[in-house]
């Protein structure tokens, strides 16, 4: 329950960041690489902060062959997801992604664990849930390339994440050895394809509140990963994601099709419950 507490607070967080990001973005006060470097920067910062409080940077040699590829693949996830925030509608974003819960319970499931009646049930109404929109013409096709890819991309990322603290590292040194190559990633990325430096964003107040609360987020986050299977943490982040992304869609960025979208999400939030259950 505690882990499941922290996803979805962190999950709040990171909703603030991401509707803030995408409005600068949209308004041309930044470039999405940008955004992702400010944010990629300052959660770097706070594990470091957390380390150097608490001391708590366990690092095993032994896992360097999968910190080389999560590195690869967070680099891919990143680039994907930044593209999904600015191109797909946060709503949209927010549902499609739903479809990491079910491919993570397929790779618990390779992996050994049962699977029963309740988690077919749930996977169902989850489906059912997203095919409404599609039949109703409730998802903006805009950006839904990049949107897919993180949801499958993503798939891979949190498991080896999950196998990483469980078996070689603590959560902060994980974390700091695979932001330094994002950051490396973002800053020549923003300088080759918008000429533009990013270290000059880092200090300005009017760019503070998104990097701040994309660090909260991705803390509480990574954090409850250590009380609750991967399946569970992902089933809360992505159903409250979903609430948080209908809410900001409507307000901030005035997406349609609100009522259908609602509905949806009702038939989702009882699948997650279903597979919440059955684990």
């Amino acid at each position: 329950m505690f882990g499941i507490i922290l996803a979805v607070i962190g999950t709040f967080f990171g909703e603030i960041s991401t509707a803030f990001g995408k409005w600068e973005v949209i308004h041309k006060r930044e470039n999405m690489y940008t955004f992702g470097f400010i944010n990629a920067f300052w959660v770097l910062f706070i594990f470091t902060l957390m380390v150097a409080i608490r001391g708590n940077f366990v690092f095993d040699f032994a896992s360097i062959p999968l910190l080389i590829l999560a590195a690869i693949l967070e680099i891919a996830q990143i680039y994907s997801s930044l593209h999904a925030i600015v191109e797909a509608d946060r709503s949209t974003m927010g549902f499609l992604m739903i479809g990491t819960v079910p491919l993570l319970l397929i790779v618990d499931m390779i992996l050994g664990y049962p699977i029963n009646t309740f988690i077919i049930i749930g996977i169902s109404i989850i489906v059912l849930g997203v095919l409404i929109l599609f039949l109703n013409h409730g998802i903006n096709k805009e950006g839904l390339g990049y949107v897919l890819f993180a949801t499958i991309n993503a798939v891979a990322t949190i498991s080896i994440f999950k196998y990483s603290i469980t078996h070689y590292n603590s959560v902060e040194a994980h974390q700091i050895i695979i932001l330094v190559p994002l950051l490396i990633f973002l800053y020549f990325m923003s300088l080759w394809k918008h000429r533009e430096n990013p270290l000059r964003y880092l200090i300005k107040k009017e760019f503070l509140i998104h990097p701040f609360s994309n660090g909260i987020g991705t803390v509480l986050l990574s954090l409850a990963f250590v009380y609750a299977p991967a399946s569970v943490i992902t089933s809360s982040k992505r159903a409250s994601s979903i609430f948080w992304a209908i809410v900001t869609g409507k307000r901030y960025f005035h997406e349609k099709h609100i009522l259908i979208k609602t509905l949806s999400f009702v038939l989702v939030m009882f699948g997650l419950v279903l597979l919440v259950i059955s684990l």
